[in-house]
């Protein structure tokens, strides 16, 4: 195939795979940005409020010790202060129309304007389900780069610019926001956070009261019954007639002495010890779990021998004109499926337009943003996929990289990426963004057949901005340039 300078294949239009992301909250940074704009105008606004009633108080902080000063002098010789007529004229003149002055000063609201801001901006602003969202997406995080709860909470993570932390109320939300969501395993770690950094000392508006009646019930539910009596008795330690809490631990109680009375008359039956024992036999791992290792850099290690097909090499197109006296630098990332990756390939004017003409499709992966794993070509059991373009199936996928801020891959299996890569579950493969490049597969094989081992997914980022934009090439116009084979598997 005769691979064409990448601006022209922009130029037929980009596509950003968002519609089948995981995308619980997926504001791009684009419009984070805005918000960014948003908040800073909010604050502008908010601060001339301030300066206005700053203004007004120093006018009626003024005005009082002025007539602090003349009634102290009046009250000791009422009748020798208003012996002088010019006293006796200003003083009604003071009670009929300066204090009424001072009334409508007191009473002026030098809030309109930034209320009127604050009105036109709220349109804008995110709403519940958006703050639940980037609460999952923090939760996703955690769960794909298997940060704990403290590190997430110190803001402890690789390559970070600008350093933030979790107050105890910041953690008390997040599990908040997972109990909601019946996720009890994530209530428990965020609620223990909270308590843990209250405990540390931390000052907050969050009341251990409240952690502890969310996190017992949290522990209750995955089977923990003596944890969550602990924390129910130190709760009541707080707040001795805390009703939930007391009729919970009577609750507690109860199973407790049931399940101690069970213990006495049973043991484990041996079908429970066959089954715990087939379980460990089990090597295989979902799909999840392979994606989650992936995107942490714990990827299948090519052996030397596979290692040795990879090259770098300058590529020419063939002999084509464009690329005789100026060849593509290309780097072979992984050979079942041929995933090939160019080097300084677009542009940064040309990144510069890509992401101007994507900014207004939320076209970023923003906060958690992921797209799970898929296949770009379809199946034999949708076979009108692509009818209406008329084009054929996918036979290859152009994914370019026009620009990322985030540290690079991990250098050893136990360091933490920033994330961002595009995973190959069924092979085993990772492929890291890189500023400027592309990475070109084959979805299809010669024969037209599906090559399943390129299923493929984008792993959130941890830490900085991810734009990507892709390019499909179809069957139609293809048929010389990559002719079939009489093998389906060719």
């Amino acid at each position: 195939m005769a691979f064409k300078k990448v601006w022209c294949a922009l130029a037929l239009g980009f596509l950003l795979p968002f519609s089948c992301a995981h995308t619980d909250f997926f504001t791009s940074i684009g419009h984070m940005t805005d918000l960014i704009n948003t908040e800073k105008d909010l604050v502008v606004s908010l601060k001339d409020y301030i300066k206005a009633e700053e203004s007004k108080l120093e006018q009626i902080k003024k005005w009082a010790e002025k007539l602090d000063q003349l009634t102290a002098t009046a009250t000791k010789d009422p009748e020798g202060f208003l012996g002088h007529p010019v006293n006796a004229f200003k003083l009604m003149k003071r009670l009929n129309t300066e204090w009424g002055e001072l009334e409508s000063l007191v009473l002026k609201d030098m809030s309109d304007g930034f209320i009127s801001n604050m009105t036109i901006q709220r349109q804008f602003f995110p709403n519940d389900e958006d703050q639940t969202g980037a609460a999952k997406a923090l939760l996703r995080l955690q769960d794909t780069y298997n940060l704990d709860t403290d590190t997430l909470s110190r803001g402890n993570l690789p390559g970070v610019k600008h350093k933030s932390f979790l107050t105890a109320e910041d953690c008390f939300e997040l599990g908040k926001i997972a109990y909601t969501e019946a996720d009890y395993y994530h209530t428990e770690l965020w609620m223990e956070q909270a308590l843990k950094q209250l405990d540390e000392g931390e000052v907050s508006s969050a009341d251990k009261v409240y952690i502890l009646d969310y996190l017992s019930y949290a522990v209750y539910q995955q089977g923990d019954l003596g944890k969550a009596m602990a924390l129910t008795r130190r709760l009541l330690e707080l707040d001795p007639e805390h009703q939930r809490a007391n009729g919970n631990m009577k609750y507690f109680e109860y199973i407790m002495a049931k399940e101690k009375e069970a213990n006495k008359s049973s043991t484990d039956s041996e079908e429970q010890q066959e089954k715990e024992t087939e379980v460990k036999k089990k090597d295989y791992l979902p799909e999840r779990r392979k994606y989650e290792m992936l995107c942490r850099g714990e990827g299948l290690k090519m052996t030397p021998r596979r290692q040795k097909r990879l090259f770098c090499r300058y590529y020419d197109g063939n002999r084509n004109p464009r690329y005789i006296l100026g060849p593509v630098k290309q780097e072979d990332e992984w050979d079942k499926p041929r995933i090939v990756r160019f080097l300084d390939i677009i542009s940064d004017e040309e990144i510069e337009t890509v992401k101007e003409l994507a900014k207004p499709r939320v076209a970023n992966y923003g906060v958690g943003g992921q797209y799970e794993p898929h296949f770009d070509f379809a199946r034999k059991d949708e076979p009108d996929a692509f009818k209406e373009l008329g084009t054929g199936n996918r036979i290859a996928t152009w994914l370019f990289y026009p620009e990322l801020t985030c540290p690079s891959p991990p250098v050893q299996m136990s360091d933490v990426s920033a994330g961002g890569a595009t995973v190959f579950p069924e092979v085993g493969a990772s492929v890291w963004p890189r500023k400027g490049t592309a990475v070109f597969w084959y979805n299809l094989f010669p024969s037209g057949e599906g090559d399943y081992s390129t299923r493929h997914a984008a792993c959130p980022v941890l830490v900085g901005n991810k734009w990507v934009s892709n390019k499909w090439l179809h069957e139609r116009g293809q048929e010389f340039r990559r002719p079939c084979t009489l093998s389906e598997l060719e």
